[in-house]
């Protein structure tokens, strides 16, 4: 019996040995996978460097700990947790990251930031896996993720909770590459509960689940999404129902002129009026609609043929299963189909990106919400590789201005509308793995 328990442990470890030797052959193989495991390495040595040498900056770190304190405290009325900079504006899950945060540091600041910088690893691991699944950049650009001092600043010397809402969004559309639907939403619902700005991928999320699944598998995948904002919302829905909601999901918000980074062009008194905000949004809706109708969909003839062709299915299907009953757990999967990785990331990435276009207010942790995408989004457009890399400097160099001023917003917003202008210019990608005789 020993020797076989032996003969057993050695069996498992030789196993272990060569799926460890394969891991590293295949990375050794891909040389576009091997300089992305050299990036990431070199980021974790800056990363170590700045959290070293770099000294932090006190913004956001002392108000979250107050908010989580209240929490911790028995506190789940919303209007009550506040902190040294105004109320508590971010749903549940951000209360419980950070108390957790608390808990694991004592909130000493420098254990957490070694806590985000051990975060961006696994973002920007994420990411890399992303740009290695869809093939989108030559392998010297992958580099570029890796190259803003901006995005740095926010992971490891502000702390902010933009980091948790960005590394949850990647994690999901991880998973909506390897076609998992339901997880991704999961998880997708798990970064709006950290915080709201990831609903900007809502519209061309809704599209792709349309394209992936039937109506009843989108209806599940939506109720699997709802049930994880009830369920972390659950103590202060049965305390304060109206203030959370109001408090977390807060749509109407207006930020300081001050901190706005691109638009501060635009005259105070213009910028805080409802009508500059109302405008804005009907452009964010126009442009989402255009692209939706013209970009994303066109394969399928058009937004409007989509949504009909998935009535016409889904009452099809209830007249079936009226008639075979039986039939149902067997017909469950029939509507599946599978979605490109190019397709999926491509109509997320630009669906976010017309969202920040029309922001009423940037402020600079909210570069982290579309820096990852930067890259990706430049190589999809008909440019040439000089004005990529032109438009990226331009970008991260009217990111780093501080304070924001009247030429560096309107420096960024002819760079994100020439980028923009470069994406509608892009012949849109077959959306369906196989069946390309219909492109």
């Amino acid at each position: 019996m020993p020797r076989r328990a032996t003969a057993t442990r050695s069996a498992a470890g030789l196993t272990a040995d060569r799926k460890n030797e394969s891991f590293i052959q295949r990375i050794i193989e891909n040389p576009k996978a091997s300089f992305a495991f050299a990036v990431l390495v070199a980021d974790a040595v800056l990363v170590s460097l700045i959290i070293s040498y770099v000294p932090y900056t006190k913004i956001d770190w002392d108000a979250y700990m107050s908010q989580v304190s209240g929490f911790l405290g028995g506190e789940t009325d919303y209007s009550k947790l506040e902190g040294d900079t105004g109320p508590l504006v971010y749903p549940a899950g951000f209360l419980y990251i950070y108390s957790a945060i608390q808990y694991v540091t004592g909130g000493q600041v420098y254990l957490a930031q070694i806590f985000f910088g051990l975060l961006y690893m696994v973002n920007l691991g994420l990411v890399l896996l992303i740009y290695l699944k869809t093939d989108a950049l030559p392998w010297w650009a992958l580099c570029l993720v890796s190259l803003s001092k901006r995005v740095h600043s926010i992971f490891v010397l502000r702390l902010f909770n933009d980091c948790f809402a960005t590394t949850l969004f990647h994690a999901a559309l991880v998973s909506f590459l390897y076609q998992r639907w339901h997880l991704g939403l999961i998880i997708f619902s798990g970064a709006v509960s950290v915080k709201m700005n990831v609903l900007l991928y809502a519209p061309p999320l809704l599209i792709l689940l349309l394209k992936a699944m039937d109506i009843s598998g989108v209806i599940s995948a939506g109720v699997g999404a709802a049930l994880v904002q009830i369920l972390l919302g659950l103590p202060f829905l049965l305390s304060r129902p109206v203030a959370y909601i109001s408090r977390a999901f807060n749509l109407g918000r207006v930020f300081i002129h001050f901190w706005s980074v691109n638009f501060k062009f635009v005259p105070e008194q213009v910028f805080v009026s409802r009508g500059f905000a109302l405008f804005l949004l009907a452009a964010h809706l126009i442009l989402l609609a255009i692209f939706a109708h013209y970009r994303w969909c066109r394969h399928e003839g058009g937004l409007f043929s989509l949504l009909n062709s998935k009535l016409v299915q889904m009452k099809l299907k209830i007249s079936y299963l009226s008639s075979f009953p039986l039939r149902l757990f067997s017909s469950q999967n029939s509507n599946l189909r599978v979605l490109r990785s190019e397709h999926i990331v491509t109509t997320l990435f630009v669906g976010n990106f017309i969202g920040i276009v029309c922001a009423r207010s940037l402020h600079y942790q909210f570069y982290s919400w579309y820096f990852y995408s930067l890259p990706y989004l430049l190589w999809r457009t008909p440019f040439s590789t000089w004005l990529r890399l032109i438009l990226f400097v331009t970008v991260e160099f009217c990111w780093n201005v501080f304070p924001s001023n009247v030429y560096s917003s309107l420096l960024l917003l002819g760079a994100h509308l020439i980028i923009l202008g470069g994406l509608w210019m892009a012949p849109p990608e077959y959306p369906y793995v196989g069946n390309t005789k219909n492109k």
